[in-house]
């Protein structure tokens, strides 16, 4: 799917407070926003038309807004954090989403559900039931998604404590291309419901690397991982390397900077 628009929340000066749950040393706070205002340059460049949102200092991860929401080609559907620190982020992007969508159906309690858990690929929704996002959760997202006319199925990914989400592991990059954590892989190619002719597997050492992200015709790549840039090149697909250090201590990757719709 072709993209035309992204929606960003630049970090606030509260970032250092976020989540992290292997926090090495407290985010450069300017930093962040150095590397930040360089991705959404980078999703400019690539024919997106971004909306940049203000820093929201009462939730320190809001700039994670893939979190969010879930937006499809067809409709778009709030999610509930499985933190509870992050609940009231929803209310701070639905009046942005209301711009570009009528109708807003929302999970409901007692589900949880990260946007980083949802996983689209050509019309079919792989829903990652996690730390963040509950069974009940997922069913949810299925009932709204089927509303729509996507399929969808569920990959539980519970007994992996390596991935915080399910795009933490996986990235669909189009025509049966994936990247996978070497450690989900084999749970990708099982879904039966999803083409998966060809998958990249990143080694251990670059297991961040699987969160990379498609925006039409180039994929954006954290920076410091060849090997993955390596074999995007074989396969004759450009890519773009970003600096996004600051983001990783808070457990945040490319994916979940944007909503990308």
């Amino acid at each position: 799917m072709n993209f035309t628009r992204a929606i960003v929340r630049h970090p606030g000066a509260s970032f250092t407070a976020g989540l992290s749950s292997a926090r090495e040393a407290d985010p450069d706070v300017d930093l962040a926003r150095s590397q930040h205002a360089r991705y959404s340059q980078a999703l400019c460049e690539c024919g997106l038309e971004v909306t940049r949102l203000a820093p929201d200092e009462s939730y320190p991860d809001s700039t994670f807004v893939e979190d969010t929401a879930i937006l499809t080609s067809r409709g778009a559907i709030l999610a509930r954090p499985g933190a509870l620190s992050r609940r009231g982020e929803v209310y701070g992007i639905a009046p942005c989403l209301r711009g570009f969508y009528a109708d807003l159906p929302q999970i409901e309690a007692p589900g949880t559900l990260d946007g980083g858990d949802i996983c689209e690929a050509d019309g079919h929704f792989l829903i990652g039931v996690s730390a963040r996002t509950n069974e009940e959760g997922a069913r949810q997202l299925a009932r709204h998604l089927a509303r729509l006319g996507f399929t969808s199925s569920e990959v539980d990914i519970r007994n992996n404590p390596a991935l915080l989400h399910l795009k933490s592991g996986i990235a669909y990059l189009g025509a049966g291309l994936w990247v996978a954590d070497a450690g989900i892989a084999g749970e990708l190619r099982s879904q039966a419901a999803i083409a998966a002719h060809d998958v990249i597997v990143v080694p251990p050492a670059e297991a961040y690397a699987a969160n990379c992200v498609r925006v039409n015709g180039t994929i954006l790549v954290a920076a410091g991982y060849p090997n993955l840039r390596a074999a995007l090149k074989a396969r004759g697909l450009p890519s773009l390397a970003l600096d996004v250090s600051e983001f990783r201590k808070m457990d945040g990757g490319l994916s979940c900077l944007s909503l990308r719709f």
